[in-house]
């Protein structure tokens, strides 16, 4: 791909993505979306314009952007290629801001006079395979690895440097390994990265650095980019081109991604959940269960058994604005100091102390996992009471939380899931005691 080629692709593709996503932003959230917020999406004053996102729309426009990232990626290998500089270079695309850099960089690059010669599979060279895999799955794997040593435990920092560029990374080392001597099918390429992820998840969970669950939950992530980034090492095998600067990337990209990403990432938006249900009684009476309720005997979810936090029961100390009431969850205690006592038609409090969102499941007591303290918040709870015409009520329950692990239109999705459950086993339990009298 000439410099022209790539500037105009580029300059092209940018403008659609923009004017589709500003557009279905606008229309969807009623949120103006400047091309400062497309071309600096990590900077703190996106953070209060995501917040009025709906949850499936947020998710959508990651889904959609995946396939701008591959793009991009494979538009930058290709003009690397043109130039005659390694194809690796595409890594840079996971850096934020530095990668506009690395664009302009190889946009003003003149072609290079040779052409690389393609290789072209050899079904019948199979000697070799095992081995080839071997050393690619092993030596990915120390990269995948060295990636969420220094993002997680050095910087603790879970942004899109961890999630994306770690595994795409991992996936190129891999397809590049794999493909080395000669070229082997794309099937068999990622059968192999995905064992080399599946290897970095398991020494993860072997030496206490994460739980089973959150394993679970990044491993869709993983896969779609690991595959990418197979794609990508495969074409820089088959090119005959080394991997130095492969190398290099895993030691620049993530830790430098995860640095800015660090610095230019304000606090993250704060999102509210609403679910409802309808109580067959009148309002007083449920806001007596809604101020404190018994034991939950309801049965516990498979999820919940998974370690994730569910509600047990609530107690209140003292009456209206500044009482105290506790929720216990089966990881701890939320205090909540109460904001707004409207009886019986609003309670709402704020949160000053909160426990573990999860218990993660592992073989260990203890996980040094440092997403489990405080990259979950909740930040501020309500439960309304609105009389209905046959008499009962319909009750809501509200909470306000923030989550510190991105991409956010994943794990929000998540979060907002568990939640709504959270809010159900609550609610459940209020209409069962007031129901009852």
């Amino acid at each position: 791909m000439t410099r022209r080629e790539y500037l105009a692709a580029g300059l092209l593709l940018m403008f659609l993505k923009y004017v589709i996503d500003a557009t279905a932003i606008y229309l969807v959230a009623h949120v103006i979306w400047t091309p400062g917020d497309y071309l600096f999406p990590l900077i703190g004053v996106r953070t209060t314009k995501v917040g009025h996102f709906p949850t499936w729309f947020q998710l959508t426009l990651l889904v959609w952007t995946l396939p701008f990232i591959w793009i991009g990626v494979t538009l930058m290998l290709r003009r690397a290629v043109d130039a005659g500089r390694s194809p690796a270079w595409c890594a840079a695309f996971f850096i934020p801001l530095i990668n506009y850099a690395v664009m302009l960089w190889l946009a003003a690059l003149p072609s290079a006079s040779a052409a690389t010669e393609i290789q072209k599979p050899d079904p019948e060279a199979e000697s070799d395979r095992y081995l080839s895999a071997v050393f690619g799955v092993l030596g990915a794997a120390a990269f995948g690895l060295l990636g969420v040593l220094v993002a997680v435990l050095g910087l603790k920092n879970y942004g899109w440097p961890l999630f994306l560029g770690t595994p795409f990374i991992q996936g190129m080392v891999c397809g590049w390994a794999f493909n080395r001597e000669r070229a082997r099918s794309t099937k068999e390429t990622i059968a192999v990265v995905w064992t080399s992820l599946l290897l970095v998840g398991g020494v993860v969970f072997l030496f206490a650095m994460e739980g089973v669950i959150c394993l679970l939950m990044a491993l869709p992530i993983a896969a779609i980019l690991g595959i990418m980034g197979a794609f990508v090492g495969r074409s820089i095998a088959l090119r005959g081109s080394g991997m130095a600067y492969g190398a290099a990337a895993m030691f620049l990209v993530v830790p430098t991604g995860a640095l800015v990403d660090r610095a230019t990432t304000s606090a993250p938006p704060t999102y509210e959940v609403v679910t409802s249900i309808d109580v067959a009684a009148p309002s007083e009476v449920v806001w007596d269960r809604v101020v404190q309720f018994g034991e939950i005997r309801a049965p516990v979810a498979l999820y919940f058994r998974g370690g994730i936090a569910y509600p047990v029961s609530a107690t209140i100390d003292g009456t209206g604005v500044g009482a105290i009431r506790r929720c216990e969850f089966s990881t701890g205690a939320f205090v909540e100091p109460i904001t707004v006592w409207d009886e019986p038609r609003r309670l709402a409090f704020g949160v000053i102390e909160q426990p573990p969102p999860l218990r993660e499941l592992s073989i260990y007591s203890k996980v040094y996992a440092p997403h489990v303290n405080g990259y979950f918040r909740s930040h501020q709870g309500e439960f309304r009471l609105i009389p209905l015409s046959n008499g009962g009520t319909r009750l809501e329950g509200r909470t306000w939380y923030s989550v510190a692990v991105y991409p956010q239109g994943y794990w929000r999705a998540i979060s907002e899931v568990l939640l709504h459950e959270i809010h159900r086993r609550v609610l459940e339990q209020v209409k069962l005691e007031a129901e009852q009298g």
